[in-house]
């Protein structure tokens, strides 16, 4: 296994974080490094709590996790120090404002708890039992009607039939 010096990984870390935001397909085209490798390095970047994307996405399409860590980065920044950071990673503030107030409502919801959510899936349970009834009685009725349909049209072809000998 090749080893890789600390400054051949702070390169790599710099191409994947913004505002470059290269991608890990074209880092190891570039550095000749194996892409497992770039992943690797990668995950154990984010499990450090850093933003660190490789990819050239927007930051509108980063996931959900490298946008909460973003919000969790900036959390005690002045706009001053949060002006310095959005353009050290090509963000705008206005998307790390947005990013807070996404974050805030998602914790707004409550939580179900396992006997609300067994409740939920009970309901459902007989919702789905209630539809099926219904499809079969409108399936039913679908049928009386069609042969009530039928039977009106042979009665008056039959008075038409009957009016017919009655007058020849």
């Amino acid at each position: 296994m090749r080893r890789y010096s600390e400054a051949v990984k702070a390169d790599v870390r710099r191409r994947m974080s913004p505002p470059h935001r290269q991608s890990v397909a074209r880092i190891a085209e570039e550095l000749g490094i194996h892409v497992v490798t770039l992943y690797n390095w990668r995950k154990a970047w984010r499990l450090q709590g850093e933003v660190v994307l490789a990819s050239e996405k927007e930051p509108e399409g980063w996931s959900a996790a490298d946008k909460f860590t973003v919000v969790l980065e900036t959390a005690g920044l002045n706009d001053t120090e949060l002006g310095a950071y959005c353009r050290e990673r090509g963000l705008f503030p206005e998307q790390v404002s947005r990013w807070r107030q996404a974050a805030t409502d998602a914790n707004a919801k409550p939580v179900l708890t396992v006997a609300e959510q067994k409740n939920l899936e009970k309901l459902r349970a007989q919702d789905q039992r209630e539809i099926r009834q219904l499809k079969k009685e409108l399936q039913r009725k679908e049928k009386a009607l069609a042969e009530a349909a039928a039977l009106l049209i042979l009665r008056k072809k039959w008075e038409a039939f009957c009016s017919e000998d009655a007058e020849g």
